[in-house]
């Protein structure tokens, strides 16, 4: 059972990473400057988690501001970032072009990479249902070996 559970685990997982990497993106590699803007936009079909991953190669504590914009022009997510890299989620309701508005707010030019897309969410489901059971399985199995397990006890009269 316990060979079962890790073969469904890793079965599932490696479905996941299969989905995930299906999903619709789009990445671009640019010099932002100081004060300035730059955007990305994609088309996103139905409604599903969408992310973006802001990566910057040579960071040295720059400050970016992220926002997502609807195909209205209205705001769905915003965040600011200090990190070498960052991803984050959003939820779309609709078809349409989304857009991630990224904003140097430093002093400095900086080198960035993004990757923008939909997490194909909807589609990793039963893989996911799969690594749950794969789970479940592992604790149920080491539970039923740890449970008849004895510590064996030091004589008393040594």
């Amino acid at each position: 059972m316990l060979k079962t559970g890790i073969i469904l685990s890793i079965a599932g997982m490696a479905w996941i990473a299969v989905v995930f990497l299906e999903g619709n993106r789009i990445s671009e590699e640019f010099l932002l400057e100081p004060t300035n803007s730059h955007s990305i936009s994609h088309d996103f079909a139905g409604s599903d988690i969408g992310y973006y991953k802001v990566f910057m190669p040579k960071f040295a504590g720059y400050s970016m501001f992220v926002q997502i914009l609807d195909s209205k022009g209205n705001v769905i997510s915003e965040q600011s970032i200090n990190t070498k890299m960052s991803v984050g989620y959003f939820d779309y309701e609709k078809s349409g072009k989304y857009t991630v508005k990224i904003t140097n707010v430093g002093k400095n030019s900086i080198d960035l990479q993004v990757e923008f897309g939909d997490t194909n969410s909807q589609n990793m489901i039963p893989s996911g249902i799969m690594v749950l059971v794969g789970a479940l399985l592992i604790i149920f199995a080491s539970y039923v070996k740890l449970k008849n397990y004895k510590i064996a006890q030091p004589d008393e009269n040594i």
